[in-house]
């Protein structure tokens, strides 16, 4: 009986043909705005998330509070000093202190000048190890920076492809950072950091000098000795810091950030941007079951005289439910499955254009199966909610008043 009324039910939207086709229209368009939106947020998320692949979980960041947006301590009012390490230092657990410094210079290169980022690297073998491990820096060209080198860099593998000095970098070619030469020894391979494959390396020594930087820091690393027992450690750094400036819980002029609680920050500004869009998304879902309604009805109203044929033989009101229901509902299903395929099509498609942009594989969409068929089913229940009233409204035809319309 089933399987008759769904024939039923397609012979009569094959009937209506483009007014089925427009009605479904306001569905695909929700359901591919919904899949296309969840697919890149996804995609966004994991990109964001990558950039920060490279922190350790055995590894704590402290920098003092900022007053805006821009890099590691760039922004703060005072920073951070070799007092600040000591104490650090000496708190229990506490392995290694590694301070870093985070700067915009100018480079020319070619007599064209440009403003990128430049960081350091420590000038002790273990210091330096380390972070070369946490980052997994390599060099596809040349070498990495040694303890004692001096006037020698490492550039960033999107940083050496730049167009903007119309001449090619490589190693062993000189350029210039805020007039002072320096050379090129190697050249990093593609990360999954943004802010590696554009950053310039180079010893903390020739960093301070160049910059005129004696006793300052943007941030301080700490690598604990047992990373299960990091949140304890930040709260001894916490208490450290704050008995040794006076500062009150609460007022504090610093932050101590685990890997754990900046990636929670992250998850949560992407969920938040997810929901809204999904929102956004999900007006246009309703719009659609709108027109789903409004088709249905102008159907009762054309059909009324099919209505009161089919009771005249012998159909009972559930039966002309049904047929109206599975007729919205299939308007609903088409539209899903349009729609999510649109919608993942449409993703896939923004995701190798901004990976073009970028120049990497950094942004990736993948096919979410659950996602494709949570789509289709809401799609489905939203035709045949939307379906309800103008199928109740048929089914209470009386056969003698349809016959007469």
């Amino acid at each position: 009986m089933i399987l008759d009324y769904f024939k039923l039910a397609l012979g009569n939207l094959r009937h209506r043909g483009i007014r089925s086709w427009l009605t479904i229209l306001g569905i695909f368009i929700g359901i591919a705005a919904v899949v296309a939106l969840i697919s890149m947020g996804a995609g966004l998320k994991s990109a964001v998330i990558g950039q920060f692949g490279a922190l350790s979980v055995d590894k704590l960041t402290i920098q003092n509070k900022g007053t805006g947006f821009g890099p590691p301590g760039s922004t703060v009012v005072e920073k951070l000093n070799n007092h600040d390490i000591q104490i650090i230092e000496n708190v229990r657990r506490v392995d290694l202190v590694i301070p870093r410094l985070i700067r915009i210079a100018k480079v020319e290169y070619n007599k064209i000048p440009t403003y990128t980022y430049i960081t350091d690297l420590p000038d002790t073998s273990k210091k330096m190890d380390l972070v070369y491990e946490s980052f997994n820096v390599m060099v596809s060209d040349g070498r990495l920076l040694r303890p004692d080198d001096s006037g020698k860099i490492l550039i960033g593998a999107d940083f050496a492809k730049t167009k903007t000095f119309e001449k090619d970098l490589a190693v062993g070619k000189n350029i210039q950072i805020n007039g002072k030469d320096f050379q090129i020894i190697g050249i990093l391979e593609k990360s999954s950091s943004l802010q590696l494959n554009n950053v310039i390396l180079m010893p903390t020594k020739d960093l301070q000098e160049l910059l005129g930087i004696k006793d300052e820091w943007d941030l301080i690393v700490a690598q604990v000795h047992d990373k299960n027992k990091i949140q304890e450690v930040a709260k001894d750094i916490e208490n450290a810091l704050r008995k040794d400036r006076n500062e009150k819980i609460g007022g504090e002029t610093f932050s101590v950030q685990t890997p754990l609680q900046a990636l929670g920050a992250v998850n949560t500004i992407l969920n938040i941007i997810n929901a809204i869009v999904v929102g956004i998304a999900m007006i246009s879902l309703v719009v659609g079951g709108v027109g789903i309604a409004n088709t249905m009805y102008t159907s009762v109203i054309e059909r009324t005289k099919e209505i009161g044929i089919m009771k005249a033989i012998g159909a009972k009101n559930k039966d002309i439910l049904w047929i109206f229901l599975i007729e919205s509902g299939l308007l609903g299903l088409v539209g899903g499955i349009v729609g999510a395929l649109i919608g993942l099509g449409g993703a896939i498609g923004i995701s190798n254009i901004a990976n073009s942009a970028l120049g990497n594989d950094l942004f990736k969409v993948t096919v979410s199966y659950p996602l494709l068929f949570a789509a289709i089913s809401f799609s489905f229940i939203l035709g045949i909610i939307f379906g309800v009233f103008p199928a109740l409204q048929a089914s209470k035809l009386k056969p003698v008043e349809a016959l007469r319309k």
